[in-house]
């Protein structure tokens, strides 16, 4: 009894311990596939204004604040 117990409490924390880099490697695979997919739609489409000249918006950035006033 005591070696079946052993053995499970090894399983159980080697379990433990890989259960999250599984995750993680499940969730970049995820990542991956939805990216390649995007960019596959992106590049069967055809450009909708390819030859239209696009007009030129000039955004002002906010003047930075540093943490003292002056």
């Amino acid at each position: 009894m005591n070696t079946f117990l052993s053995y499970l409490s090894i399983a159980a924390l080697f379990a433990f311990v890989t259960l999250p880099a599984l995750v993680g490697l499940a969730r970049e695979r995820r990542i991956s596939r939805e990216l390649r997919q995007a960019r596959r739609q992106r590049e069967a489409e055809p450009p909708a204004t390819a030859g239209a000249a696009r007009p030129v918006t000039a955004t002002r950035r906010p003047p930075l604040r540093s943490w003292a006033r002056t």
